[in-house]
């Protein structure tokens, strides 16, 4: 049965909640022009009509042949009336003609679905009457006509509310993968170290205890500083992997030349130490510039040294080559060493993070992996392979920095 994983739960109702407020603010927007264009056009309309029927009773005493969608009343002085055949039923409004008629100012309403203006004309009294079915049938129609634009609106908006959710919580799925990484190669990584501590320093507690000499702790007392540091150095990868590996955009310009002479000074010790030859090679009259952050590349060349070095023995060689290269200009950087080397069939998962060899007995660890995000962080490549005499060569190729 599959546990409930609370980030995943936390990252859909997260994504949930964006999509529902986008979609409810697209859909009010699309509401809003809908509404805007809706009032619009049918106050135009509703001007153009009570234009016309102004126009009609100001120009015309014609009531045989009125404009379409309108009727004309005409009474005269002598109170007699003439009208527009196929009037509507109830009009015309005479109480209407007669205020006017009477001396009253002109009057404009709508009943029943027209628009009537009454006014003096001359010596008689003119009434026209305006159907606006044709501008309640158009509003109907862009009405219907808008309704459908919303439906489709609405579900456009529920799509980009989802696409918008989704992109707007990936840096949080990120974030989360990110976090679940790290604490399961945190639990993974140091579970054996710090039990091998703790039972060295356990050891060495009893011998004291006991009332051993310093001569005889000594050799467990060492063991317990080379335990030390190699937890330091597991803890180091392990932060340095969820702060620089595929972040070479916010760096600046790097020469790896400065970097790799650095690396290698700082391992002359070490190699004088283990009776190993360490050489390096690079052209300092051509600058190996490129764009990245010069800590994550240090770390690079330390962990394929630091490679090199647990597998050569003493009387051993090490070498780091730098060269430029044409066709794209790119930078390549070779470690090689004559050690124990590795089977060639785990030259593709010597990369991968805490991988073990075919054999189950060689763990590759972090470190390897580690200098992979980062190299392609930075858009370059890395690979192993055997080498010629034995050992191993990992190379790296960066893209050169233009000049």
């Amino acid at each position: 049965m599959n546990r409930p994983d609370p980030d995943r739960d936390l990252l859909r109702r997260a994504r949930r909640s964006l999509a529902v407020r986008h979609t409810v603010v697209i859909a009010l927007i699309l509401l809003a022009v809908g509404a805007v264009a809706l009032y619009v056009v049918a106050r135009e309309e509703r001007a153009a009509l009570t234009a016309s029927v102004r126009q009609t009773a100001a120009t015309e005493e014609d009531v045989v042949d009125p404009p379409a969608g309108s009727w004309i009343f005409r009474l005269d002085a002598a109170g007699g009336l003439t009208a527009t055949d196929d009037a509507p039923p109830g009009f015309p409004d005479r109480a209407a003609m007669a205020r006017v008629r009477a001396g009253g100012a002109a009057e404009q309403a709508e009943t029943g679905g027209y628009l009537v203006i009454t006014r003096p004309h001359g010596d008689a009294t003119v009434q026209v009457v305006g159907s606006l079915a044709a501008q309640q049938a158009e509003t109907r129609r862009l009405l219907a006509a808008l309704g459908g634009a919303e439906l489709l609106g609405l579900a456009a908006a529920v799509v980009a509310g989802l696409l918008l959710a989704r992109h707007a919580t990936a840096p949080l799925g990120e974030a989360l993968a990110r976090q679940r990484r790290f604490v399961a190669d945190a639990s993974h990584e140091l579970r054996t170290p710090i039990a091998q501590l703790h039972t060295r320093a356990q050891l060495l507690d009893q011998e004291l205890r006991s009332g051993a000499v310093a001569a005889d702790i000594a050799p467990d007392a060492r063991r317990l500083v080379a335990g030390t540091r190699q937890l330091g150095e597991i803890v180091e990868d392990l932060l340095l992997s969820t702060q620089l590996a595929g972040r070479a955009e916010i760096g600046g310009e790097v020469d790896l030349g400065v970097v790799a002479d650095g690396v290698v000074a700082g391992f002359r010790h070490r190699a004088e130490a283990a009776r190993i030859e360490l050489s390096l090679r690079l052209d300092p009259d051509r600058p190996s510039t490129v764009h990245g952050r010069p800590a994550a590349l240090r770390r690079v060349v330390n962990a394929l040294l630091d490679n090199a070095f647990n597998h050569t023995a003493p009387g051993g060689h090490i070498a780091v080559e730098l060269h430029n290269l044409a066709g794209p200009p790119r930078v390549r950087l070779t470690v090689r060493d004559d050690g124990t080397g590795f089977d060639p069939a785990d030259a593709d998962r010597l990369f991968d993070r805490f991988a073990r060899g075919h054999d189950d007995h060689r763990r590759f660890g972090l470190g390897l992996a580690l200098a992979h995000e980062v190299v392609t962080g930075h858009g370059g490549t890395i690979t192993a392979a055997a080498g010629p005499a034995g050992g191993a060569v990992f190379t790296i190729h960066l893209p050169l920095r233009a000049g």
